[in-house]
This record gives C-alpha cells, structure tokens and sequence, in this order.
C-alpha cells in the first residue's frame, strides 16, 4: 500500500513537473511574437513568477533584465515596481543580502507610490524574513508585524504562513516564548490547510518546546507524539533527538514506563549514530530515571560519563544538569562532603552561567560629546600656594609646623606599608586556598576512578571463579563418571584381544557395552554444552524449522535402546514450525528423551507430541516411568548436578535438564514438568513459532 502511494504522488508530482515546464514554454513563445508594449511586460512578469517558483533562478534574471530595460523605456511603473521585488527575491535566494535589500526597498518606494498596500504588506514581509535570517531579530519583527494586517484581510494563506513562522521565530530566538507561542499555532494552522508536512513537523516541534519551557508538560508531550507519530520509518536522527526531550517529560510525571521506554530508545539511536550532544542529553535524563527509581549505582556512572562528554563538547546547560544531579546522589548516600563540593561547582557554573546572559554595557554606546576630557593638560597653570591667614613671625613657628607635616607624612607611609602588607597576605590566602580545592576536586576525582576499578577487579574476580568451579566440575565428571564408562569399554576390548571370550559370551556383552558407549557419548555432548554455557559462549542462531523432522532424527538415535529394554514409544507428532535455533532444539530433545528412556521400565511407554497455543509452539516428552517428588522437582533443572541412577541403574552427570533450560531460554523460550510419583513424567517445552519483534 506505501508503495502504491509513493508511486501516486510520484506521478502527481511529475505530472506538476511537465505542466510548468509546458506552461513556461507556452510563455516563452508567446513571448517571442509580443509587441514591445505593457501587454509584454506582463507576459514576462507571469514567466518570471513561474521560473521563480521553479527555482530556475538564472534563467528568471535573464527575462528580468530584459522586461527591465522594456519597462524603463515604456515608463511602465507598475512593471518596474515587480520586476524590481522579484529580482531582489532572487538575490535573497543566492544569499546576496546587500543586494536583496536595496532592491527591497526600492521596490517598496515604488509600490508606496502606486498606493499598492498590498505589494507594501509582501515586500516588508520579504524583508522580515530576510532579516530573521541574519539574526537582526528586532528589524525582522518590526517589517513581518506591519505586513501582517494587510495579508490576513486579502487572506493570502502562503504569505501569512512565511510571515507568522518569520514571527515566531524571531520571539523565539529572542526568549519572548509568551508571543512566539501563538504566533506558532496560527502559523500552524495554515501548515495544517496547505498540507505543508515540513512546516508542521516544525512548528510542532518548536510547540511542544514553548510549552516544555512553560512548564505544561502535557501539551509538550501531545506536540512531541505528533511530530513522532509524522517521521517515517528511517528517520532516526530526528527520532535520535526527540526521544531524550519525550522521555524527559514524562519524567516530570513521574511516568517510568514511558520516560523508560524513549530514553532507551534514544540512547540506542544516538550512540549507533556517534550523536554526542542527543547521547549526552540521554544520559542525564537516564540518570535522573534512574536516580528517581532509587538505582544510584548506575545512575552515578552514567552522569560520571555524561560529564566527561559535556566538558568535551563545552556544553555548560548539561554539565550544570550533571553537577545537581550528583549532589543528589552523594546526598542520598549521605557522602555530605562530596555533596558540598558538587553543590559549590553547580553555583558557581550557574553564577557564570548568569553573567554570560546578561546584558553588558559597552563604552561604544557613550558618546562622545559627554566624556568631559581635557586634552591640554600640560598647559594648565600650577596653583598657587595657598596665602596663609595668620602669619608666621618667627623661624620656631615654622620649625614646629616642618615636624608636623614630616611626621604626618612618617604616619602615611606606615599606613601604606600596613595595606600592602594586609594586601600581600589575604592574596597568599586567596592563592593557597585555591591550590587546596584544586588538591581536593583532583584526590575526589582520584578516589571516584578507583572506585570504579575495584567495581570491575571484583567482577573480574567473580568471573575467574565462576571458570575455576566450571575446571574443577569438569575434572570431577571426567574423573569419575566418564573413566567409569571408558574403563568397561577398555576391559571389553582387552578380553577380545586375549581371546578369553566365546561367540556368546560376546552377543551377551554388546548390549551393555552399547549402553556404556551411549552414556559416554552423551556424558561428552552435555559437558561440551553445559561448560559453554557457563563460560557464556553460546550464542543462539534461529530459523525456522520442522518440529516433527527433529523428533524423527532423534528417535532413530534410541530406537535400539528402546527395543533392548523392551519400551514402547508412541509418536503423536504433526508437521509444525518453530523459530530457534535448531541444533539447541535437538540438544534439548535428545536429553529429554535419554532422560525419560533412562527412568522407564519393562513394559512402560515414551510418548511424543506437540500443539499449538497463543501463537507459540509446545512440545511434550511423557513417560510413565517412576516418576519425580516434588522435592527433587525443585532440583532438577539447577545447575547443582543433582542426579539419580535409572531403573538399570543408569548413571548421570545431572547438567542434561540444567543444559535444557538454558538452551531454550536462550531461544525465548520456557521449560517446565509434570509429574506424579510411580505414574511417570511429561517434560514440556514452549518456542516461538515466529522472530520476535524488536
């Protein structure tokens, strides 16, 4: 069906394609045949319209040129006026601002002259958005409000749609979200009436922005659902960079399924994308989840990794996100000193932060007629000395008034001495005390990389002796049950080599000696698989296979068994799929069914079948051997080698059924038994019957 309609808008488009060229081909000609008058000019001004909206820019400039020059010579205002406004359109579109602009206003003035308010109300729109573009958001705004008025009364839907997006985002870049929220949903409005896919992806996504930073969550997750719900099936980068925002807000209601579900999304989708900022915001919001949720270990090191990459990327909205973060958690599990220095680190970012954003003063905005300076300071005049009131009549006088004024000056220096002193050592303070916070953040950071390595010796070391219990288990089996089985079989063949065996004596042996080939054999294949999958090497490779063709193979392998220990085996089987992997669907069968031929005896029955049920595929071994207690029903599908001996007292490792289990959750699958006491047993068994979604 998607294809079908691709196919359809194709040929609309195509379609759309072939009728403007025919259109601008039928106008090229007539063109050609024209008289050299107004009539001409029109003509031309409708070809120029359509290679513009063709985006055949070069070609337009050409007819532009010439119906210039013809209009000039006609005096034909109205011709130069839109000749005019569609050149300057052109040089907007090569990104020839200067250019642009003067034909702008040129186009405007002459428009003005015509009275043609509504050509005024499109060229201050053009210019608006013009300088929108090159961040002059306060000339942008004042052109796009005054064009406003006049193309919402001539209803003129693709204007308005340009001049409301120009508004808004004006607003929006200049942090007024209150009028660049409404100015988005009329702007949106006319998106939605005009089908314009991309500009509704885009003011919906600019929407549930406006009103995250209003702190209406709900909204801002039914905008950010709409524009998810528009994104085809390989647009990850935009998914990549909504999921963190989606997450995060139905963080705020508390809605961990949900913030769950997209925040391991995106972190998916960033990290296979290499998207540092999209994976860094993930990881704060994923550790803030999580933090919530009272999973303090992990979220500690994700926001330990999430500052790292906000420092690499200088991203200080972030990284001033991770330092409240930790505090949280250094709170939380009361490493109050450690707190201290995040919540000293968040302040003092957020001071920073702060002063960054707002506004500086500039000597460039003084004028400078008010900076009074006096330019001819060398020429001033020394003062005079100021003439004494009272007179000195005697040299003794002036001796005393000499000893004061040196010792006033003695006075003024050691004040000045004390200050450079006091200076001196409150910046020897000041320098030590930084050396000591630098000290401290750098053993804080110390301590918490070692932390993280003793995290990791000790799972190494938990893995070291998970493999040495798997050595020494195996050692024990092969030392024992496996040397049991080989011995017999090396006695067999010693008594064959001395000849002390006669022709009946040896068809009396084959029997057992089968037997302990077979308990070799299969001890051998349950040890191989039961130590991968402690050493956690297996990996399932699924398909789709036949059910009955595994049963049918592996009843051949214990047909002679079954007949020399007089079983009946019953094969109720149907042709059905399954989706596993198929060599640890046989592993699984052969155990079980070595298993229930091992606890049958004389005259006892093996029965094998499978159903359907709720998609899945179910498969069942029954026997009515001796059966299982309750107690060791507990036991058996352990991995504790918990094991009994057959009725003909067959041995065992006891890994068959702890082999099982993990072989078919491994395929997603369940095991589980039924059994009575000298009844019998049925062991089933549940696999998908198709891949899973992801």
């Amino acid at each position: 069906m998607r294809k079908i309609i691709v196919l359809i808008i194709l040929c609309l488009s195509m379609n759309f394609v072939w009728s403007q060229n025919k259109i601008i081909d039928s106008l090229s000609i007539e063109l050609a045949y024209q008289k050299a008058d107004s009539l001409k000019v029109d003509t031309s001004l409708y070809l120029i319209k359509n290679l513009y909206a063709a985006k055949n820019y070069d070609k337009a400039l050409k007819y532009i040129i010439e119906s210039e020059k013809l209009s000039n010579s006609l005096n034909y205002h109205k011709g130069i006026a839109e000749i005019t406004y569609y050149k300057a359109l052109i040089y907007a579109e090569k990104n020839d601002y200067i250019n642009a602009v003067s034909g702008y206003s040129k186009s405007k003035d002459l428009f003005n002259q015509l009275n043609d308010t509504l050509s005024v109300a499109m060229v201050n729109n053009s210019i608006g958005l013009i300088e929108i573009k090159r961040g002059n958001y306060d000339k942008g705004l004042q052109y796009s409000l005054s064009s406003i008025k006049e193309l919402e009364k001539r209803g003129l839907k693709n204007d308005l749609k340009l001049a409301y997006s120009n508004l808004a985002e004006a607003y929006y870049k200049i942090k007024n979200y209150d009028k660049a929220t409404p100015f988005y949903l009329k702007a949106l409005q006319i998106q939605t009436q005009l089908q314009d896919k991309e500009g509704i992806n885009a003011s919906n996504l600019h929407l549930a922005k406006l009103y995250s930073f209003s702190k209406e969550h709900r909204k801002a997750i039914d905008y950010y659902e709409k524009v998810i719900s528009s994104l085809n099936s390989k647009s990850d980068s935009a998914r990549a960079k909504i999921y963190p925002q989606l997450g995060a807000e139905y963080l705020k209601f508390h809605d961990y399924k949900n913030a769950t579900k997209y925040l391991t999304q995106a972190y998916g989708l960033n990290k296979r994308a290499n998207n540092d900022a999209g994976f860094l915001t993930t990881l704060i919001n994923l550790a803030d989840l999580n933090l919530q949720q009272r999973r303090v270990i992990i979220a500690e090191k994700q926001l330990l990794q999430a500052g790292v990459l906000a420092k690499k990327l200088n991203n200080k909205e972030e990284l001033l996100r991770q330092y409240e973060l930790m505090k949280a958690i250094d709170s939380t599990n009361r490493r109050f000193d450690r707190a201290f220095v995040w919540q000293r680190r968040y302040y003092s970012l957020k001071d920073s932060l702060e002063r960054a954003k707002a506004p500086v003063n500039s000597i460039n905005n003084t004028p400078v007629q008010n900076l009074n300076l006096d330019l001819n300071f060398d020429k001033r005049k020394k003062p005079e000395k100021p003439i004494a009131t009272t007179t000195i009549n005697n040299d003794e006088e002036l001796l005393e008034l000499k000893k004061k004024n040196k010792k006033l000056q003695l006075f003024t220096y050691i004040l000045l001495a004390i200050l450079a002193l006091v200076i001196t050592a409150l910046f020897l303070i000041y320098f030590k005390r930084n050396n000591n916070l630098k000290y401290t953040q750098e053993l804080e950071e110390k301590n918490i990389k070692i932390e993280l390595q003793n995290e990791a010796f000790l799972e190494q070391t938990k893995h070291l002796e998970n493999v040495n219990n798997v050595k020494d288990k195996l050692f024990s089996i092969v030392s024992h049950d496996l040397k049991d089985s080989l011995s017999s079989i090396n006695g067999f063949i010693d008594l064959m080599k001395d000849g002390s065996l006669t022709r009946q004596e040896f068809d009396n042996l084959i029997p057992e000696l089968s037997e302990n080939a077979n308990n070799a054999s299969l001890l051998l294949f349950n040890l191989l698989n039961w130590s991968k999958s402690q050493m956690q090497s297996l990996k399932p490779n699924p398909s789709l296979f036949d059910i009955q063709e595994v049963f049918e193979d592996k009843v051949k392998l214990i047909e002679q068994r079954i007949e020399s220990k007089g079983i009946d085996l019953v094969d109720h089987s149907l042709r059905d799929f399954a989706y596993a992997d198929r060599s640890m669907f046989e592993i699984v069968v052969q155990n079980l069914l070595a298993n229930a031929l091992k606890f049958s005896k004389n005259g006892d029955t093996i029965t094998i079948s499978n159903h359907i049920s709720n998609g899945s595929c179910i498969i069942s071994i029954a026997d009515s051997g001796v059966g299982i207690s309750k107690k060791n029903i507990e036991k058996i599908f352990k991995g504790n080698s918990f094991t009994t001996m057959g009725t003909n007292n067959e041995k065992g490792t006891g890994l068959g059924l702890s082999i099982c289990r993990e072989l078919v959750e491994l395929n997603g699958g369940k095991i589980w038994v039924e059994s009575t006491v000298n009844v019998g047993s049925t062991f089933y068994v549940q696999l998908p019957k198709s891949k899973p979604a992801e």
